[in-house]
């Protein structure tokens, strides 16, 4: 082999599992940047202050946070819809009306937008037509964003469970039952979903199985969404404090106390921890 052959099959050899692989596993079309939640987004913001590009007005209030895929922004209204509005134009593309508020953030894979309803119904919808492709329905109201990962997307319901649902058929893979509701969504990461409940346990379940591998308590509910990075997995709760623990045994590896109830969910970036309480603060744990 020459050498100018050698240097093409390298390159090639560079492409095919370096930008093939980020391709395949860019889930960054999900609430708080990805699988883990850990809140960072690869991308760059207006460096001056900005001017309004446009506005989309909706029949109420938005509380959905937006995932943006291949120029399209995807959100939440309280008005029942889903909507997908053109990133360039501020023109609606299309919108799905579903029984009652959609205040879950939606998340974005392989061609399909997953997000979850007052009206108790998970929802999966083509993006390129705005059909719906199947539903699931729970218990009660879903606040939880899902969590798409190989083939099954993960979420919490106010009926105390966490759902895994097939993807493909929109049937249930496994439900893990808590002690009281599940706000949080959830996190993915090496096999593991974890998630907080109003019982005050943060969970983390087997993906396969739907088995408890450890519960983590604390003195109040778990509301916030976790964030997992480098083996810890960090949650704030109704006690006033954030939680770090460690992902194999499940044991606390610190606390940081506020003056007030931790709602916010933390960004992880660098070796540094960062959140809010209702105290009026925003952390910055190293």
């Amino acid at each position: 082999m020459s050498k100018k052959e050698l240097i093409v099959l390298l390159l090639t050899v560079f492409i095919v599992s370096g930008f093939g692989f980020s391709k395949k596993n860019d889930n960054s079309a999900m609430f708080r940047g990805g699988l883990e939640r850990t809140g960072v987004y690869h991308t760059k913001g207006p460096h001056k202050l900005p001017e309004l590009k446009w506005k989309f007005t909706t029949r109420n209030m938005v509380e959905s946070s937006p995932a943006v895929s291949d120029g399209v922004v995807y959100f939440g209204s309280l008005d029942k819809c889903l909507y997908a509005v053109n990133i360039k134009t501020g023109q609606e593309k299309w919108k799905f009306k579903t029984g009652s508020q959609v205040g879950s953030s939606p998340a974005v894979s392989d061609g399909v937008v997953y997000f979850g309803s007052y009206d108790r119904c998970l929802y999966a919808v083509d993006i390129k037509t705005g059909q719906k492709k199947w539903k699931f329905r729970t218990g009660s109201n879903i606040l939880s964003s899902p969590a798409v990962s190989d083939g099954v997307v993960y979420f919490g319901s106010r009926d105390k469970c966490l759902y895994a649902v097939d993807i493909k058929t929109g049937q249930e893979k496994w439900k893990f039952r808590t002690e009281s509701e599940i706000w949080s969504s959830p996190a993915v990461s090496d096999g593991v979903v974890y998630f907080g409940s109003h019982d005050t346990c943060l969970y983390a379940v087997n993906i396969k199985t739907g088995l408890e591998k450890w519960k983590f308590k604390t003195p109040r509910g778990a509301t916030s969404s976790p964030a997992v990075s480098d083996g810890v997995v960090y949650l704030g709760s109704f006690d006033k404090c954030l939680y770090a623990v460690d992902i194999k045994t499940g044991q606390e590896k610190w606390k940081f106390r506020t003056g007030s109830n931790i709602l916010s969910s933390p960004a992880v970036s660098d070796g540094v921890v960062y959140f809010g309480s209702h105290d009026n603060c925003l952390y910055a744990i190293r």
